[in-house]
């Protein structure tokens, strides 16, 4: 009941405050995900920690080059009738204003120092649960994210140089959040609307 509590006070922020987090935080977060299980336990995960503002400003860009072709017919009305609560476009200041960017990878197959494929299994899987042991430590730690998709995601693998058996997962936002910082009133799921039981 207590995790509960704490993580029901969990909410995504898109306005951070430009306080510095410690890199040593941020890294104690990552090692927290990290020990998520995984199938045939690959680990089949890389995060990618950003702090420097240049590189933050170009993912910026190429982000909301990506949204504004989303915004701007990608998307279809449903879906954007569905996001017109949340009060979302295509501009993403948030990926310049937080501290940190956690950019999480899925590796597909690990290549071995002779060239051979290995696959890894369950990686979707194995990279969710991760995440979401990322999210939670970042909470525990009174740091503030947001889960952000910008797609697609390929310019990430081409701005962090990332090798051919990564792929972007998801591009997430790490800091405090602004003063006065304001989140939509959102509604959970009631215990019985999720738990179907068999006793």
């Amino acid at each position: 009941m207590e995790f509960h509590r704490l993580m029901d006070a969990r909410r995504s922020v898109r306005h951070f405050s430009p306080e510095q987090v410690p890199f040593a935080v941020i890294a104690e977060v990552v090692r927290a995900a990290s020990t998520a299980p995984s199938g045939a336990h690959k680990q089949p995960w890389t995060f990618c920690v950003v702090g420097n503002a240049d590189l933050k400003r170009r993912i910026r860009a190429a982000a909301e080059e990506e949204e504004r072709a989303n915004y701007n017919g990608r998307m279809s009305d449903e879906w954007l009738k569905d996001l017109a609560p949340l009060g979302t476009d295509a501009d993403k200041p948030f990926l310049e204003d937080a501290p940190w960017l956690v950019v999480v990878f899925k590796r597909v197959y690990e290549v071995e120092p002779e060239g051979h494929k290995h696959q890894n299994y369950y990686v979707n899987e194995s990279v969710g649960i991760a995440t979401g042991l990322l999210l939670a430590a970042a909470h525990h730690a009174g740091l503030a994210t947001l889960t952000h998709t910008p797609s697609p995601m390929n310019f990430l693998t081409n701005l962090l140089d990332r090798p051919v058996n990564e792929r972007p997962y998801l591009l997430i936002p790490m800091g405090y959040p602004a003063p006065g910082c304001l989140v939509p009133r959102l509604r959970r799921k009631p215990l019985e609307d999720v738990l179907v039981s068999f006793l």
